[in-house]
């Protein structure tokens, strides 16, 4: 049996990176100020995370405008989705659910 932690994924292991996906998996399309504000960070450091989000092909950054004002928007892709879920599941199992780990409930 293989622990749960080599389901992790790295890049998500960055509490901004790891916000961002789970603030865009339960949506469609979110703004990207809307991003910033909810996770509390810089525009610049959202800018960067969502670089690197993009890179994996976790993401896909839509750009457009509103009326003559220019938009961004975020949305997770498939991949990002499964990479999300599994590593959402190995946090979860090595956290167990009732707050006890896995390697403890087996003892």
């Amino acid at each position: 049996m293989s622990h749960p932690r080599h389901e992790l994924d790295d890049l998500l292991a960055h509490q901004v990176r790891f916000s961002i996906v789970a603030l865009l998996a339960a949506a469609s399309r979110v703004e990207f100020s809307f991003v910033r504000d909810h996770v509390e960070v810089s525009d610049s450091m959202l800018s960067k995370q969502v670089s690197a989000l993009e890179q994996a092909g976790y993401i896909k950054v839509h750009k457009g405008f509103v009326g003559k004002w220019p938009r961004t928007w975020l949305s997770i892709t498939k991949d990002g989705r499964r990479t999300f879920e599994r590593h959402l599941a190995a946090l979860r199992e090595i956290a167990g659910a009732d707050g006890v780990g896995s390697a403890a409930r087996q003892r």
